[in-house]
């Protein structure tokens, strides 16, 4: 079976109109995403204030995650729809990587959206980190949160990182870039604030709903900063 193509498109906004735009777009850009051909899942998502997971909200960026079952669809989709034309008219910059995922345990919204491969080879691997806060957790889950989110920053073989979400608060999720996946493992299993903050996830569950998905990228289009994140 054919491994599935992931996508996330990261888009920036400048100006109070055209945040704006982007804004009313979390709930008016549904209706150029259903039933499109192709694809099988997608996340409209805002983002929060800094890299990791924050309780502010960035009004300046959001994100698009879409599942397809092939790359010419993904593709496609990206270069002709009415969607990604509006967000190109209206967007400072915008950023899209192309991914296969490789590990994938949980469940967003109900199902695991991706099918992993492990026999794809590389070095680079983003991971998406995704969970629905309880809402008798909630105070106890962010009085935790930001040391784990500063430790996140300063890994090493870390490319990129940035907290997304479908709702500020209490659907939370964080998306990340490495070098490679030793450094990605160090982190998640040597790293003293995340080991804490899990440990107590675990004590106290935190989580309605959970998922841990890790990709391999081998595409992307367009900048972020001004460069591109990664060498393809």
């Amino acid at each position: 079976m054919q491994s599935p193509v992931v996508t996330i498109s990261l888009m920036r906004f400048k100006g109070l109109r055209q945040k704006f735009w982007a804004f009313t777009m979390m709930q008016f850009a549904h209706k150029y995403l259903k039933n499109v051909d192709g694809m099988t899942f997608y996340k409209l998502m805002g983002t929060g204030a800094g890299k990791g997971f924050r309780i502010y909200a960035d009004f300046s960026t959001y994100a698009l995650l879409t599942v397809w079952k092939d790359q010419a669809q993904a593709e496609n989709f990206l270069h002709n729809s009415i969607l990604h034309k509006l967000y190109r008219t209206k967007s400072k910059e915008q950023y899209t990587i192309f991914m296969i995922p490789v590990k994938s345990h949980g469940k967003w919204s109900g199902t695991n959206p991706f099918k992993p491969d492990s026999a794809i080879a590389g070095d680079i691997t983003a991971v998406i980190t995704r969970a629905t806060i309880a809402t008798s957790q909630l105070l106890h889950f962010w009085r935790y949160v930001p040391g784990t989110s500063k430790s996140l920053e300063h890994s090493d073989g870390l490319i990129y990182t940035k907290g997304i979400g479908e709702w500020p608060v209490n659907q939370m999720a964080t998306f990340s870039l490495w070098e490679d996946e030793k450094s990605m493992l160090a982190y998640a299993y040597k790293n003293k604030d995340h080991l804490r903050v899990v440990e107590k996830s675990r004590e106290v569950k935190w989580f309605s709903e959970e998922l841990f998905a890790r990709f391999r990228p081998f595409k992307s289009e367009g900048t972020w900063g001004g460069k591109k994140l990664l060498p393809f």
